[in-house]
């Protein structure tokens, strides 16, 4: 069964999310970021950008190159090469969540982005998947 992870109150959600694929490529994992293409265009620039000092290979589900890329862009998830790790930007859950390994939900600190949440949240509980949940608005013991 798919492992749903929200993590919730990101004030920059693709920021979050640059982070998150340098961790999980650092820890040798295949991911799928899905999302609306604009979101996609505008993560693939910031993947690019926004560390200096890493290497984040990534392209579009459409590409030649999408079955050796280790990180890939997509708007739909038909014909994804990978199925370890699926984050998810869009407002609705993914058709196809239940195929990965793993699924982390990213919420933005907004209204219309919480209750978003919420409903994908509640859609995935009903269901009976297990859901463990990070806010981000929490203070943490840690530096990390």
């Amino acid at each position: 069964m798919t492992r749903i992870d929200f993590h919730s109150n990101v004030p920059d959600k693709l920021g979050y999310v640059c982070r998150l694929v340098r961790k999980a490529y650092g820890a040798g994992q295949k991911v799928v970021v899905h999302g609306q293409p604009t979101q996609l265009a505008e993560l693939d620039a910031r993947l690019w950008t926004f560390s200096p000092l890493d290497f984040l290979p990534h392209c579009g589900v459409d590409s030649p190159n999408a079955a050796v890329t280790p990180i890939v862009l997509a708007a739909s998830l038909d014909g994804v090469p990978h199925h370890q790790l699926l984050i998810n930007l869009d407002a609705q859950a993914p058709a196809q969540f239940a195929s990965f390994e793993r699924l982390i939900e990213v919420v933005g600190a907004g209204a219309e982005d919480r209750e978003a949440g919420r409903e994908r949240y509640r859609f995935y509980r009903e269901r009976g998947y297990p859901l463990t949940h990070h806010d981000l608005s929490q203070p943490r013991g840690d530096s990390a």
